[in-house]
This record gives C-alpha cells, structure tokens and sequence, in this order.
C-alpha cells in the first residue's frame, strides 16, 4: 500500500537526524523533498536516516540528494543497500557533464544535407530496382500458372481502382476540354482562325490531357490507396503472418493491383478522351457556332486516329509506375502510424512527379521520332 513521504527532524548525541519514512517515489512524494530542504538548510553535522523508507525511485533519490546539498556540510547517509546504490546512481548522473553540441558552419550543413539527399536517392533506387525485381518475379509466376493468381482480387480491384474513378475522371477532364477550348476561342479569334480551334482541342486532348489528367488522378486516388492498404497490413504484421504461412506478399497483394491498374487505365484514358472532346465541342458550339457535325469532321480530317494513339501508348507505362510506387511504398511502411502517413504522403507526391516526367519524356522521344 502506497505510503506518502514523510520526515521527522530530532536532536540525538552526534548531532541531528533526519529520519525519512513513506515511499520517495515521484507519485508519493509530493512536496516532501521541499520541507526537507528548508529543514536543513545551514544545518551541519546531519544524519539522513533511510532506513525506514518504503519505495525509493530516481525522483525521490534526486530530491534527496538535493535536499542534503543545502546543509552547511554534506550529511552522512544511513540507508539499504539498494536505495545506496539508487543515490550513487542518481548522483553520478546529476555530476556528468552535459554533451557538447558543437555547432557546425552552415556551409558545412548545405552539403552536409546535400551528400544525405544524394546517398538516400541512391538507397531508394536501389530499393526501387529490388522492387521491381520481384514484382516482375510475380508477373513470371502468374504467367507460368494463371491458376494461383487470385482473380477474385485483381477484378475487385480493378472496379474499385479503375471503374469507380470513371465519374470524377470524366469530369475533369470534360472541364479541361473546356478550358482548352476557351483559351483556343479567345486566341484564334483575334486572327480570325476560330475554325482551328477544334485541331488545338483534338490535338490537346487526345496527346496530352486524356491520359495525363487519368494519370494524376489515379496518383491521389489509387496509389494513396495502395500504401494506405499495404501499409496497414505491414504496421498490423499482416504481411509478417502471410510469409510464415508461405504465402508471397508479391503474389497476394501487389500483382492484383498491378493488374487491376494495368487493366482499366486504357478504360479510363478512353473515357477521358471523350469527356475532354465533348467539353471542347460544348464550347465551340456555344461561343464560336460551330455545330457537332462539323466538329466531328473536322477532328476526322485533320487530326486523325495517329494523336489517340500516342496518347494511349502512355497509358500502360504510367499505370506500372503508379502501381508500383503505390505499392512500394506500401511495403517500406514501420510499425507506426507516423510512417503510415509519411509513405502514402511519398507516394502521391512521387507518382504525380512520376507521371508528368514520363509523360514529358514521351514528349521529347515522339517530336524527335516526328510522331
């Protein structure tokens, strides 16, 4: 039973005695530790009696040995061998030296930071290439038995991750159409070109816009959702208890989103695609008077199916590297919720990096090829 700390202050033949009873703990001391001090402060040839103390922990140790600092002379110590030992601990670390933080020049620091940055980048992709390694492991398995891929998963997944997006990636994109189409207005008007503008809509969206806008919006929706899900299972040790059921994590959980993305990004670019067209063809109706029909012709004779086809051969590029990140990501969760949080924040922001270097890339490689 808890005891509160106490004292008693007598006059005995070799001088006074401070006899401390109850339990010097940080709960139980309460403001004992203060009446001591004012007990024997300037007080000399004091006896610190501990015998008849209960529990003792650091706190009460260190307001013992603070309240015996304010005598005139240090007292004598009468106590059990462990509440000695307690106050040599205590003591010792009270007497050590603080550590020196030595203060380095900023210039230092910038590259200090620097060669960090460059070494970390280093690690991650290396760690990306491991990665990619054994996924491309799994895409092997799954191609030389499809019988063990787990279809009921990669098809939830692809109507979770690819058909369920379709709504806000038709918007969207509907509304970039718009805007393009608008800008085009505006402009072309002015040099009495307004009949272009449906080559700027064609040639914006089907290029760039369709597959870029599906590609942004799949890194905020799908590869935070991804981390968040793998993330959990790694912080839960779900993925721990698959591997010593013999179970690959690979197998399981990143090859069916893999697949679910690699699938319905196509879907997903097409839909835009006629999302982006028609806000384009609300616009130029509206505000310029050029009806569907002619816009329609217009799109066949001189943009053609060639700019539909460059758009979508990004598509199945952007959906690997977007699953891949979501899912590596995923995967290098820790053990707590401060991780979590910090990988799905990595993985949106490195898949929409991603996706719009890749998509510049594809740029330069196709004028170069003059496609």
């Amino acid at each position: 039973m808890a005891r509160a700390a106490d004292f008693s202050l007598s006059q005995a033949e070799g001088g006074r005695v401070a006899l401390c009873t109850g339990d010097w703990t940080a709960v139980d001391m309460g403001e004992a530790n203060e009446r001591l001090e004012a007990a024997l402060a300037g007080l000399s040839d004091v006896t610190l009696d501990l015998t008849r103390i209960g529990r003792c922990d650091t706190s009460g140790a260190y307001g013992l040995l603070k309240a015996a600092g304010m005598a005139r002379q240090p007292p004598r110590f009468v106590s059990r061998p462990e509440v000695t030992r307690l106050l040599e601990l205590v003591e010792r670390a009270t007497k050590a030296e603080p550590t020196r933080i030595v203060e380095q020049p900023e210039v230092f620091q910038l590259f200090d930071r620097i060669g960090r940055g460059v070494i970390h980048v280093a690690y991650e992709a290396f760690d990306t290439m491991v990665f990619f390694g054994h996924l491309l492991v799994a895409v092997g398995h799954a191609i030389r038995n499809p019988r063990k891929v787990r279809w009921a998963a990669c098809f939830a997944l692809a109507e979770r991750a690819g058909l369920d997006a379709i709504p806000i990636v038709s918007l969207t994109t509907f509304f970039i159409g718009a805007v393009v189409g608008l800008l085009g207005a505006n402009m072309l008007t002015t040099f009495g070109a307004q009949v272009y503008v449906v080559e700027l809509i064609g040639v914006a969206v089907l290029r760039e816009f369709n597959v870029l806008i599906t590609a942004l919006l799949l890194a905020g929706r799908s590869a935070s959702s991804f981390a968040a899900e793998i993330g959990s299972m790694k912080m839960n040790q779900e993925i721990d208890a698959m591997q010593v059921l013999g179970v690959d994590a690979f197998d399981a959980l990143v090859f069916p989103r893999f697949f679910a993305l690699l699938t319905t990004i196509p879907l997903l670019t097409f839909a835009a695609t006629i999302a982006g067209l028609a806000g384009g063809m609300v616009v130029a109706w509206t505000q310029l008077g050029l009806g569907p029909v002619f816009f329609v012709q217009q799109m066949v004779d001189n943009v053609g199916a060639k700019h539909f086809w460059v758009g979508m051969s990004k598509a199945p590029v952007l959906a690997i590297i977007i699953a891949a990140i979501g899912c590596r990501q995923g995967m290098e969760v820790g053990g707590d919720v401060e991780s979590l949080g910090r990988r799905v924040t990595s993985a949106v922001v490195h898949a929409i990096f991603a996706a719009i270097l890749v998509d510049a890339i594809f740029a330069v490689i196709y004028m170069k090829l003059n496609i």
